[in-house]
């Protein structure tokens, strides 16, 4: 591929003088679209040592208001950004919707730099790939604008530019030992960046190799791409409002299969309890000692026992080494970010547990059916889901997914007894009384949600709730299983 690029390219001074005023003006409008149509911008820069990547940012930002832009400069990852799967430190770095987020370098180091200095295997590089290909094409589908550069120069040019650089006292630094390295090794080098650009040129977030040997024609070719993918993506007409999905018809499903009446004696409840948060407690600390994470994600129906099984299942926990999360409806920062984004910013660290009181699943359950989410931003969110939860995995999460199913009259008894009850009644709202009389759109939209969402990897247990000992016993029992299967107990 960077063989077809043409590094003699060149522009005239006042031809460029020209252009450039030109892109400077249709930039900076753009930029005001763009902010107003909520349009978040991702712009990736990667290329040589010494190819101009920071001057070329440094002109291309000028014309665009610095409120609305931030630049990332992204290096190899931390000790602490590595005790997390390897995409999320990217998530964190989102742009808002209207916003543009600029990377000099970026998530493709997995790719290009990592092979060669970090000891990557061919595995691991081809799982990047596809984690990478997941993540621009996640963003892209929820409107985000992927524009990427590639900023090439031959080898002896790249001799020429570090030659000239080690002359002056003010950039010397720019040439230091891993510099030269990888310049011994510009084609090894190459073939990462022809692998990389092969593999990750997409329709949603294509590449643009620049000849970057002018710095003029460099500058421009840059600019000019930027403007054009700008303007094309204010030119897509708005997505429709989102609606009320109509109730599907009623059919057959998982929820069908399970009992919910399902009971535990109270003698026998008492005796295993103990034992079994002592047995996690034990597994806490060795997926400390192994920096296993663990998520542990509970949906369920209103007043299912949700808050009572997460109680007992941490009771016995070290506090240090996990968070209980509640997950309400979107907040305003987050409404301007991806349906996963604060999902991803909240994941566990190596070795510590994490437990969410409702979770990602909302996109596929309250926002369908209550109508918040198009039809085609819920449907796509059982792949995105998916992917997420894979990528999980594949870091060494163990993931575990509770559904907690009661009665429709058990929920009625719950609702009224939590009424009666003034230390209760904080517990049932005006919301759980509207959810209910949605039970069969909730009941199909969950049965969707299992059979979509529920993998060898990542499967979903379903608790019977009627009693809240059996299920709380469920939950505890499942959650020693699955850790002590994982860690090879």
């Amino acid at each position: 591929m960077l063989e077809t690029v043409n590094l003699s390219a060149s522009l005239d001074k006042e031809e460029y003088r020209s252009l450039q005023e030109a892109l400077d003006l249709r930039l900076g409008r753009m930029q005001r679209g763009l902010r107003e149509a909520g349009v978040p911008v991702l712009v990736v820069v990667e290329g040589w040592d010494a190819a101009g990547k920071g001057s070329t940012l440094g002109r291309l930002l000028q014309p665009l208001d610095p409120r609305g832009f931030k630049v990332h400069h992204v290096g190899p990852a931390t000790p602490l950004e590595g005790m997390f799967p390897p995409m999320w430190r990217f998530w964190n770095l989102l742009p808002a919707r209207g916003a543009l987020a600029v990377y000099n370098h970026s998530w493709y180091r997995r790719v290009w730099n990592e092979p060669l200095e970090g000891g990557a295997d061919l595995g691991t590089v081809r799982a990047a790939y596809e984690e990478i290909r997941v993540f621009e094409r996640q963003l892209a589908d929820a409107g985000a604008v992927i524009v990427k550069f590639f900023l090439h120069i031959g080898r002896d040019e790249q001799a020429r530019r570090f030659k000239a650089l080690k002359k002056d006292p003010a950039f010397a630094w720019k040439v230091g030992p891993a510099e030269k390295e990888r310049h011994k090794r510009y084609d090894k080098y190459l073939s990462l960046a022809e692998d990389m650009l092969r593999e990750t040129s997409t329709p949603f977030a294509p590449w643009t190799m620049v000849a970057a040997t002018d710095e003029r024609h460099r500058n421009t070719r840059v600019a000019e791409t930027l403007a054009a993918a700008l303007e094309n993506a204010l030119e897509r007409p708005a997505p429709p409002r989102a609606s009320a999905p109509a109730l599907p018809p009623r059919r057959s499903g998982p929820l069908d299969r399970v009992n919910p009446d399902q009971s535990l004696d109270r003698e026998v409840y008492a005796k295993r309890l103990p034992k079994l948060q002592q047995e996690l407690r034990r597994l806490q600390h060795l997926c400390y000692l192994r920096r296993r994470p663990v998520v542990m994600a509970f949906e369920g129906w209103d007043a299912a026992g949700k808050g009572g099984a997460i109680k007992r299942l941490t009771r016995e926990l070290d506090p240090r080494g996990y968070e209980v999360i509640p997950v309400a409806a979107p907040d305003g920062v987050e409404k301007t970010h991806h349906h996963l984004w604060r999902f991803w910013r909240s994941l566990p660290k190596a070795g510590h547990f994490t437990v969410f009181d409702r979770t990602w699943y909302g996109r596929v359950l309250v926002e369908r059916v209550e109508g918040y989410a198009r039809p085609e931003e819920w449907q796509r969110a059982y792949r995105e889901i998916n992917e997420f939860e894979a990528e999980l995995v594949e870091a060494g999460m163990v993931v575990l997914k509770f559904w907690l199913h009661i009665s429709r009259d058990e929920q009625l008894r719950r609702f009224e007894a939590r009424q009666e009850d003034p230390e209760k009644q904080w517990k049932i709202t005006e919301e759980d009384w509207r959810n209910r009389e949605k039970w069969d759109a909730y009941e199909a939209a969950v049965s969707a949600m299992i059979e979509q969402t529920s993998s060898a990897q990542a499967p979903w247990t379903l608790i019977e709730g009627n009693d809240k000992r059996h299920a709380r016993m469920q939950v505890l029992q499942t959650a020693v299983d699955r850790i002590a299967a994982a860690l090879g107990e």
